[in-house]
């Protein structure tokens, strides 16, 4: 159990900072900065931490971890940009 709150709190962390480092964090409020973070820490040990060879977030408390987390993190922000394209202001 404190694992899981654990993986919730630094996803929280790793999204909010994916967000400063991907520049989204004046277009997105905390709750989606921890909802990223956490969907990308684990899309991210599912997909990125078998091939580098690093446990992931749920596994292990490691920088490793952490930093395979905000990759993922800032892979999954980049991707919704995509999607999403440039708003033009009306």
């Amino acid at each position: 159990m404190i694992n899981f709150i654990l993986f919730l709190v630094i996803g929280g962390l790793i999204g909010w900072a994916a967000s400063k480092v991907m520049g989204t964090d004046a277009q997105q409020g905390i709750l989606l900065n921890v909802v990223v973070g956490i969907i990308g820490a684990f899309l991210a040990g599912l997909v990125i931490s078998p091939l580098v060879g690093v446990p992931d977030l749920t596994d292990s408390l490691s920088l490793g971890a952490v930093a395979v987390s905000f990759v993922g993190a800032c892979l999954l922000l980049f991707v919704v940009s995509l999607f999403r394209g440039r708003r033009r202001a009306v």
